[in-house]
């Protein structure tokens, strides 16, 4: 602002008044400090006025597990369309399913003063937060609930989800139906693994524990369970989109395939041979919701945490329809 001033030929104070959009200085005068603020690229630093002033900064931090994902890009888009409307930015960053890079980022984020927070869990102990939490910035768990503190959470049902989905091939005769799913460290997955052995016992299916693998799952990884132990299955439910696209590739090519049901819709999934039958629910909503609930508490709401669980479906398209 000095420069400006100087190269301009008036007061630092004339400088700020025209770039904060002030009444009282004179059209010519405004004229020359814009020109100079052209001429030397000036660039206000909004983080230290806001700091200045004591206001919000306009950006809200989102912490995912990998924004390469599909999933993940959907909903930040969804994240972002929220906070675009209320004139703010999204900062964003993957965790890669690190505790301590999900911390690492949540610290950072926090340093720059968000004004709020929305945090797809890496880990199960956000006590680092509690503080946070009790001085009022606004701390929202998304897609998997937080351990350790309590804040606003908004989760999918992912027992449900694949309960339905072992009943649907139980429907259509399948007996032998396995489960790939994720680490089962993540609450997600543990979550769906539970739902499949409920969804087995309600339909008066056995729970083979032989047909079930968890981990953290590759394209390697995923062939070889198929091509082991769950060969012997005539039906399939994989836990997320990454799994099912995985266990595609590694049964393309193969005269008898099982039937499939994936947890996660993605793109392209109906315009396969057979089209794939999916659990999904509203990943959109998902991320909206968890914004909302960010603006609601610097809307001024006092109420205790909430929980909110988004339904899921089955989307019939071919692959879980054929019969055992």
């Amino acid at each position: 602002m000095n420069d400006v001033a100087r190269l301009a030929g008036v007061s630092i104070k004339t400088v700020s008044r025209v770039v904060n959009g002030e009444r009282g200085v004179h059209p010519g005068t405004a004229s020359r400090v814009l020109v100079a603020i052209d001429q030397l690229g000036f660039r206000r630093n909004l983080g230290a006025r806001n700091l200045r002033r004591g206001a919000e900064t306009g950006i809200v931090g989102l912490v995912l597990e990998d924004v390469a994902n599909p999933f993940y890009s959907m909903l930040t888009r969804a994240v972002e369309e929220v906070v675009s409307a209320q004139g703010a930015q999204v900062l964003t960053g993957s965790s890669g399913e690190d505790p301590a890079r999900e911390r690492e980022l949540v610290l950072e984020f926090l340093s720059r003063r968000v004004d709020g927070l929305l945090v797809v869990p890496a880990g199960d102990r956000h006590g680092y937060l509690a503080r946070e939490v009790r001085t009022g910035t606004p701390v929202v768990f998304v897609d998997r609930p937080a351990g350790g503190v309590e804040a606003d959470t908004v989760l999918v049902d992912n027992v449900g989800g694949t309960a339905l989905a072992a009943r649907h091939l139980a429907e259509h005769g399948h007996r032998r139906i396995a489960f790939l799913g994720d680490a089962p460290g993540i609450s997600t997955a543990a979550e769906r693994l539970r739902g499949f052995r409920e969804g087995c016992a309600q339909a008066g299916v056995p729970f083979d524990a032989e047909l079930v693998r968890m981990g953290p799952h590759t394209a390697e990884s995923v062939a070889d369970a198929l091509a082991g132990p769950l060969r012997a299955a005539s039906a399939l439910v994989t836990g997320n989109n990454r799994i099912t696209v995985h266990a595609l590739r590694a049964l393309a090519g193969r005269v008898a395939r099982p039937a499939l049901v994936g947890f996660d819709d993605f793109e392209l999934a109906d315009l396969l041979d057979p089209p794939i039958t999916v659990i999904t629910y509203d990943v959109r909503e998902l991320g909206a919701s968890a914004a909302r609930a960010v603006y609601a508490r610097l809307g001024g709401d006092t109420a205790p945490p909430r929980r909110l669980v988004l339904p899921t479906r089955l989307l019939a398209r071919g692959s879980g329809e054929v019969s055992a």
